[in-house]
């Protein structure tokens, strides 16, 4: 258990921070299984739609730290890829 005042404010912090982070990742796999989704019902126009509404939201999280920036890389490509192919 946390016994200096600084290690009790890091735990609210990190328990702060770990709602948002949370959140955010929850948004960003939301809008890549949009993307997903479209591309298994075969439609490439809402698929094309949702991969613009995505690759933003990927950079989002390269930018805010909850993601490392090869990992979203290779995510762009292979759903880009998948899109290309309908």
């Amino acid at each position: 258990m946390a016994n200096s005042p600084q290690a009790r404010k890091r735990i609210r912090r990190n328990n702060a921070r770990a709602e948002v982070n949370g959140a955010r990742m929850s948004r960003i796999r939301s809008h890549v299984k949009k993307v997903e989704t479209a591309v298994e019902a075969g439609d490439k126009e809402a698929a094309k739609a949702a991969l613009e509404a995505a690759k933003p939201e990927l950079d989002r999280g390269v930018a805010r730290g909850v993601m490392h920036k090869n990992t979203v890389a290779r995510k762009k490509s292979r759903l880009s890829k998948r899109v290309a192919a309908l």
